[in-house]
């Protein structure tokens, strides 16, 4: 390079690029890159709240300052659209969650010489970062962290541990892989370290899945405020913060519908908080996340149908979906193309899609488009602080 460039965004994996298409790893919009390479702060350029940034894999973009960082989220999803060609009814305002927000995280521990190491691995590594600190999981999760290193200092083997912690509504729910209760003294250890910690429910998995060996009451996780039961390994919102902000926008483009079909409905986040003023089917696949929304709407008499259903194999029909007001989604990350189609060839006239992944979604949007619908609003949601991952919700009409 034989001058000076500056940085004009952020690219999708974190780098910072400059307006000739260099990509500069550990630049942010608006610094500068001199012809030997180094890197010159600017404006949106800050020092890193954690020590362990650039090693720990957990974050990506703290070096970033608020204003880059929510650039970089609303361009992700921006760009997304305007790669499809498919013109934004508006652009709502980008919401990210705070830092210290994160109520759910799956950590790995090693047992050491001396001692034990937990924590999140190095980037493209399975180098585990002891964690002295982190600036994304919930203080409460945080908290736990010591512990855990000493438990697995104590009980654990030489093998690889995980740890999967979710702020429940009656406490931390952990599942443990790798520690296996071993006679009577280790099988005290664990509840004596439940009961301190007062967890909501310690799980082991010693080769067979997760089997609960402390639960005082059974887990519930709070959604539109009906207790739903938790399962192992159910898929949650990463914050409560940015869940408030899925369903606000899913209940205001959504009123005034009287039955509302809820695709790949989980275990009825959406569902329990549309269920009310509509009437609303809650398909879903994974039996578990299926059974524990059906339970929790009979027990309460709640207007929401389960239904277990493979939308991957088996989508709803264009027929089917016709007899809705309004359709919601939220798929994996690999969207919902199957789906999709059957809905852009149904007669339903307001669809809401949420979406983890705007690459996926952009392609599904276009089928909406090309069927003859209008993205009325967008808006691009950043739950993952300082990753590069980025979520969406999205409002079509016709």
């Amino acid at each position: 390079m034989s001058e000076t460039e500056e940085i004009v965004r952020i690219a999708a994996k974190g780098d910072g690029v400059t307006q000739s298409g260099r990509h500069i790893a550990g630049a942010v919009t608006g610094d500068t890159v001199t012809p030997d390479g180094s890197i010159e702060a600017g404006p949106h350029h800050v020092t890193p709240p954690c020590r362990h940034f650039g090693k720990c894999g957990g974050c990506q973009l703290q070096h970033a300052d608020e204003t880059a960082l929510m650039q970089f989220v609303t361009d992700r999803v921006v760009n997304a659209a305007r790669g499809q060609e498919i013109d934004i009814g508006e652009v709502l305002p980008t919401h990210l969650s705070p830092p210290r927000s994160r109520r759910r995280a799956t950590l790995h521990a090693l047992k050491a010489a001396k001692g034990a190491v937990i924590g999140f691995r190095e980037a493209r590594s399975n180098r585990i970062v002891d964690m002295q600190q982190c600036e994304i999981l919930d203080a409460r999760l945080f908290a736990l962290v010591a512990p855990l290193r000493k438990l697995v200092a104590s009980h654990a083997e030489r093998g690889p541990v995980d740890v999967s912690l979710t702020l429940a509504d009656q406490g931390i729910d952990c599942a443990i892989t790798g520690i296996e209760a071993d006679g009577l003294a280790a099988t005290e250890a664990l509840l004596d370290f439940a009961r301190e910690h007062s967890l909501a429910r310690l799980s082991l998995d010693q080769g067979f899945g997760p089997e609960a060996v402390w639960e005082p009451e059974p887990v519930t996780i709070s959604l539109g405020e009906v207790p739903v039961g938790l399962p192992q390994g159910a898929f949650l919102q990463p914050t409560t913060d940015g869940e408030e902000v899925l369903l606000a926008d899913a209940k205001r483009w959504l009123a005034g519908a009287s039955t509302v079909a809820d695709l790949f409905s989980g275990l009825g986040t959406f569902a329990f908080a549309l269920a009310g003023p509509a009437k609303v089917l809650a398909a879903e696949a994974a039996r578990d996340a299926h059974l524990a929304c059906k339970s929790a709407a009979n027990s309460r008499g709640i207007a929401v149908h389960a239904m277990h259903r493979d939308l991957f194999r088996n989508p709803l029909q264009a027929a089917e979906i016709s007899k809705f007001s309004a359709t919601l989604l939220d798929p994996p990350r690999a969207g919902a193309r199957e789906q999709v189609a059957q809905i852009a060839a149904s007669e339903i006239e307001r669809v809401v899609y949420v979406s983890c992944n705007p690459s996926s979604w952009a392609r599904d949007a276009k089928t909406l488009i090309d069927a003859g619908f209008k993205l009325e609003a967008l808006r691009p949601v950043g739950q993952f602080r300082w990753s590069t991952h980025v979520e969406l919700t999205s409002y079509f009409t016709r």
